[in-house]
């Protein structure tokens, strides 16, 4: 049983005239014929009574007409519903990041926009997201590094320089630019291991041909930083303000450091009026802080 056939039924029983119905429908004859008739071998008995020319409702046909039109109804509501809980005053939106850092103020300005959208937010690693995603428990994620599974879709949103964060008094705190092997024996604050930052830091040091020596290993930027202006250590880090930043921040000539956040979603799973629009609002915050930048 079908619901297009229920909705034939309907209409055919309205008019009681298979050719009226046809016409409203604008089906042809033959085929709504075809599609009544299979309705009743499913149902099991026959739900108009055919005399001549005449095709009228029986009282199988009254009974079957009363329960489909009152489920035909709780399926609009249900429809209404689950519209009106996926629009944007309404809606809800589930992100997973590996740092908050980079959303806080694109996210505050999205709220004073659409307070009424609820924001579920966890903080995962980069196998952590890649499972939510691809199970559906999250709409997107704000990433570091690319999902490169099937069906997962992405948009570079932020690329970011990595500079060398130096404190006060070291001996290259003067320095605009620097060589990523110079620093082989400096003690460097890091990430854990397996956070996002990690592994591309991780990469980076591989090419620069050097092991750091890791004295401290945390799982937020701005421990990084706290820790790198008390001294005791240097490190990779983002942009971290750019010109204001408290830390001196010294270029890498090489290699090339670069971060490319990006926006992750699964094309098959539904993603809300709300998450759409936040989607959307992200690619242009970022690409409006790109050309003010």
């Amino acid at each position: 049983m079908e619901l297009l056939q229920l909705r034939y039924f309907v209409t055919v029983a309205r008019l009681e005239h298979m050719t009226k119905a046809a016409q409203e429908l604008v089906i042809a004859q033959p085929a709504l014929s075809k599609t009544i008739s299979r309705l009743e071998e499913d149902v099991g008995i026959p739900l108009f009574d055919r005399r001549g020319g005449r095709f009228r409702l029986n009282t199988f046909g009254k009974a079957f007409l009363d329960k489909v039109e009152k489920a035909l109804s709780l399926l609009e509501e249900g429809r209404k519903e689950v519209s009106e809980l996926a629009g944007l005053d309404q809606g809800s939106i589930h992100l997973a990041t590996s740092t908050l850092d980079r959303l806080t103020d694109p996210l505050g300005e999205f709220l004073a926009l659409h307070p009424e959208v609820n924001f579920r937010i966890t903080q995962a690693s980069m196998e952590e997201m890649t499972h939510l995603v691809e199970a559906g428990e999250v709409d997107m994620c704000f990433t570091p590094m690319p999902i490169d599974r099937p069906d997962i879709s992405g948009v570079s949103v932020l690329k970011e320089a990595i500079y060398l964060a130096v404190p006060q008094g070291h001996r290259f705190a003067g320095r605009k630019s620097i060589r990523l092997n110079e620093l082989a024996g400096d003690p460097f604050i890091g990430y854990k291991e397996g956070f996002p930052f990690q592994k591309m830091n991780d990469l980076l040091f591989q090419e620069a041909g050097i092991t750091p020596n890791f004295v401290c290993r945390v799982d937020e930027p701005a421990s990084i930083a706290s820790l790198v202006r008390a001294g005791l250590g240097v490190a990779l880090v983002g942009n971290c303000g750019g010109p204001n930043s408290p830390l001196s921040l010294l270029h890498i000539e090489f290699p090339v450091c670069q971060r490319n956040f990006q926006i992750v979603w699964h094309e098959k799973r539904y993603l809300s009026l709300a998450a759409r629009k936040f989607r959307d609002f992200l690619i242009g915050y970022f690409a409006e802080a790109a050309e003010a930048g």
